[in-house]
């Protein structure tokens, strides 16, 4: 349903001119950066200057709590994207930044919430009428994402586990292989391959899980009855439900995270702003004056934003307080479900405020880290 766990993404825009300063000059420009979470230890942080043609080491450094995701961007231009330590040959200017993601996540679900520790177990909290909250035996997992009434979870190995609502296929992971990052939608599942190519299972009504020719991916996010997926050079596409225009994504450039929901998509910009197109009856849209965004995830009916300086902004639909997140700080990551936002803190405690019908937000005594 969006993006959980996810995740403290960060964009590595790999841009190329024709000829390296593009006034064919043979010196090339390397920018380097990384998202929170770790740094570049090779060649460092900053602008560096090559020959052209020059082979650089790539090393990439986690901090603890946190794990190497990979470098997004021109596959042909990277030896190994999923390696912390790697090559990029310099035939034109680029602009790489290293991911990092923590090993402790959130992911609020449709009445559910789950919690990934540590460790690499799961805890999970609401309503289990169809068992989505059946992971207590769950180890070695990386990611988590908690779909309508279902929940996922990727295994360190590149394989997939689900539990929950099963009538469409949506819980059919089992032979998934070589799988790097999972969202779960309404009734559908997919995931991102290593090789930047996407795999979905579920419910297909929609045309949501019409993914098969997508290339060159770097990150997934289902919505209730779309799939969004983001390229590596920062550009957009979708399948779906388009009834509201949460497909509309074709024009959409330099983008660095996306996630989606019902009848919305939501986009984060590498200058920290914030992009949406679809439903916003409720507010869930209005996020055009945001600044300083490092992550977003999109609800049900509402949006939530987490700032650089680790407060929240939330929009949209709020008869139950879902969005009063405005007194939340040292927040590493958010996630909004059907009608509850969770946040995750820096110490790997956990808060949450909206609708708490099934226990969605009983995550007071939960400690990830």
């Amino acid at each position: 349903m969006k993006v959980v766990g996810i995740l403290l993404i960060a964009a590595v825009l790999i841009a190329g001119t024709a000829g390296c300063g593009g006034d064919g000059t043979e010196s090339c420009t390397l920018t380097i950066s990384s998202t929170s979470g770790g740094v570049v230890n090779t060649p460092g942080h900053g602008a560096f200057t090559y020959d052209k043609g020059t082979v650089v080491n790539l090393v990439a450094e986690a901090d603890d709590g946190y794990r190497f995701i990979g470098w997004t961007g021109s596959i042909s231009a990277i030896a190994d994207v999923n390696a912390s330590e790697t090559d990029v040959t310099m035939n034109s200017n680029y602009a790489i930044t290293a991911e990092f993601e923590a090993k402790f996540l959130v992911s609020a679900g449709g009445l559910h919430t789950v919690g990934l520790k540590a460790d690499g177990k799961v805890v999970a909290t609401g309503q289990n009428d169809d068992g989505e909250c059946n992971v207590g035996n769950w180890t070695d997992i990386v990611q988590v994402a908690a779909g309508l009434f279902h929940t996922v979870g990727l295994e360190a190995n590149g394989t997939v586990v689900a539990t929950g609502l099963k009538d469409y296929g949506q819980c059919d992971v089992g032979g998934w292989t070589n799988i790097t990052q999972v969202d779960a939608g309404g009734y559908h599942t997919v995931g991102l391959k290593a090789d930047g190519t996407v795999v979905a299972t579920g419910w297909n009504g929609n045309e949501e899980c019409n993914i098969s020719s997508w290339t060159d991916i770097a990150q997934v996010a289902a919505g209730l009855f779309h799939t969004v997926g983001l390229k590596s050079d920062g550009t957009m596409v979708a399948v779906g439900l388009g009834d509201y225009g949460q497909c509309d994504v074709s024009g959409w450039i330099n983008i660095i995270q996306v996630t989606a929901d019902w009848g919305c998509t939501v986009g984060l910009k590498s200058n920290g702003t914030v992009v949406t197109t679809g439903l916003n009856n409720d507010g869930r849209c209005n996020v055009g004056d945001w600044t300083d965004i490092v992550q977003v995830d999109a609800g049900y009916a509402h949006t939530v934003g987490l700032k650089a300086d680790g407060t929240v902004v939330a929009t949209g639909w709020n008869n139950d307080g879902r969005c009063n997140v405005s007194d939340w700080t040292d927040i590493v990551q958010v996630s909004p479900g059907s009608a509850q936002t969770v946040g995750l803190r820096d110490d790997g405690t956990v808060v949450a405020v909206g609708d708490n019908t099934y226990g969605e937000c009983n995550v007071g005594d939960w400690d990830l880290n």
